[in-house]
């Protein structure tokens, strides 16, 4: 008599039970909801995915700076309510299931909240780095020209070149800041992006590495802001004034070595991406501008700048490795501005959505990501579809949809949707300096006081805050301008140490699982591109 080998009973044994708990769920109460029958299709699509193994010819690494989960939540909101709908429902280009996913431990190896430098650094590297630096191993020390030598680290762009790959880079923010400086430079502060400290020959400043390595061959395609930086100071070209003290003109260095420029959207166009010629564009003084303002100026948007980034290196038959950063993101939550950080975080959704159509799943290995979160936070109890950028709405007892009262706190005031836990837009007021005086000197001990010259004690002056928050309307807050409101005053509101998600598809994409260390993605693209 014939008998099934034991992998093969588990497996009709499995489909059996699959079947038996499907004709189950069609006889629940609950079968007809949407909610049930969507929930039912995406486990089916979920269990038709197949690891994809093949070799990674491309590798493109989509970095939303400053978009942690938190700010992703409020992106896909804002993306949804621009489309019509109450928002909660929308799932952004990365979130469907045909992409892979992850959390990502985001901190430094000398900090529970990360810098971008070091969270770029990471992913370039394959190791965690110290807060500040760039692309130097962990006994480089901040600020150390001294600590440079023998401490720099091979980068994914170095080897990608090696294999006679194709280097791009492309970010909103100036192009030798921290997230796109961490494709090709190494330094001991990420500040010298224009300049080192005098002596430092260990290293020049970020900008000449930029030149260097294009030089080299190491990077094809540089594509952002920073021009004044490439300039000597004083220099006027194009619109730009540049701000080496140096004298060098490195813009006229990247020609003399037969690269294309480009400074506005008409030289853009211009640019021929069919040659082998290198590509230095460059269209702010410092960052270029947040997609809301972007209409008066002369200047790409990150869609258009990513097409012409996977054109142009598409060309090489041994493929590339692209960077491409959203940087604005970060700088519009430090300045406590939700309206232009979820404004830049739609211009990159719909980047990743562009590279996902220009690419093939078969060889490019998608990897879209953040470098950290920011002290961003939500109020509740809000209802469904309460504007993102607006006041919270109180919960609909009967419909779906919010009742349009704004819900109050014990100060009898609204309270927006989104708050951060520090920045400009603190609700604690300083006070003026004849009160803050007082207070002080009235707490000052005696013997705490240093005589001056004239002999009069001197008093520490030090800031007092208190206050109430304003009160405010929902014309208010919907303003392209609204600062959110926050706790703790700060000049610029900072990042914080959560997580941040990982979307993965194309080769080896199904390794991003679970929760994993930042310096983890560097390792699956690495395995990527050298699985046989």
């Amino acid at each position: 008599m014939f008998k099934l080998p034991q992998t093969a009973l588990i497996g009709v044994s499995l489909i059996a039970l699959s079947t038996a708990v499907h004709a189950q769920s069609t006889d629940l109460p609950q079968a007809s909801s949407q909610w049930f029958i969507d929930g039912q299709a995406t486990i089916k699509t979920m269990l038709a995915r197949e690891a994809n193994t093949n070799t990674a010819k491309n590798i493109i690494v989509i970095v939303a700076d400053g978009n942690g989960v938190g700010t992703n939540y409020a992106l896909r909101l804002f993306d949804g309510q621009q489309k019509g709908m109450m928002g909660e429902e929308n799932v952004l280009p990365y979130e469907t299931p045909d992409y892979h996913s992850a959390l990502i431990k985001t901190y430094n190896i000398n900090a529970q909240t990360p810098d971008s430098a070091l969270t770029a650094g990471a992913m370039n590297t394959g190791v965690k780095q110290r807060f500040n630096l760039i692309n130097l191993g962990e006994n480089a020390v901040h600020d150390d020209c001294a600590t440079i030598a023998g401490n720099e680290l091979t980068l994914f762009s170095e080897m990608m070149t090696e294999m006679d790959k194709s280097v791009g880079v492309v970010s909103t923010a100036r192009i030798t800041h921290a997230t796109p400086a961490a494709v090709y430079a190494k330094t001991a502060n990420r500040n010298w992006e224009d300049s080192v400290p005098e002596g430092c020959t260990a290293q020049v400043d970020i900008a000449q590495q930029l030149v260097n390595a294009m030089e080299a061959g190491t990077v094809d395609f540089a594509m952002g802001g920073g021009a004044s930086y490439f300039l000597p100071a004083d220099m006027e070209m194009a619109g730009f004034t540049g701000s080496r003290a140096d004298g060098l003109d490195l813009m006229a260095r990247a020609t003399e070595l037969g690269a294309q420029t480009a400074t506005d959207t008409a030289s853009f166009e211009a640019l021929d991406l069919a040659s082998d010629a290198p590509v230095l564009a460059l269209y702010e003084d410092s960052h270029m501008q947040y997609e809301v303002d972007r209409a008066d100026t002369d200047e790409p948007s990150l869609v258009d700048m990513t097409r012409s980034a996977i054109e142009y290196l598409s060309k090489n038959e041994n493929g590339y490795y692209l960077e491409i950063e959203a940087g604005r993101i970060d700088h519009a939550n430090h300045d406590g501005n939700a309206y232009r950080t979820l404004s830049d975080g739609v211009a990159f959704a719909e980047a990743v959505a562009l590279a996902d159509e220009l690419t093939s799943d078969e060889d490019t290995l998608i990897i879209v990501t953040s470098d950290h979160e920011h002290a961003i936070s939500f109020n509740g109890y809000c209802g469904r579809g309460s504007d993102i950028l607006g006041l919270c709405m109180d919960v609909s007892q009967t419909g779906i949809e919010h009742t349009g009262e704004p819900l109050l706190a014990a100060d009898g005031k609204p309270y927006t949707v989104i708050g951060y836990l520090n920045g400009t837009g603190s609700v604690l007021i300083e006070q003026t300096q004849e009160s803050t005086e007082a207070a002080v000197t009235e707490a000052a001990e005696p013997s705490a006081a240093t005589p001056d010259a004239a002999g009069t004690p001197e008093v520490e002056t030090v800031p007092v805050y208190s206050g109430a928050r304003p009160d405010l309307t929902q014309e208010q807050a919907l303003d392209v301008d609204y600062i959110q409101q926050a706790l703790i005053p700060m000049e610029s509101e900072t990042h914080s140490g959560e997580d941040v998600a990982v979307y993965a598809k194309g080769p080896w994409a199904h390794l991003f699982d679970g929760t994993l260390e930042q310096n983890v993605i560097f390792h699956v693209m690495n395995h990527a591109v050298t699985a046989q």
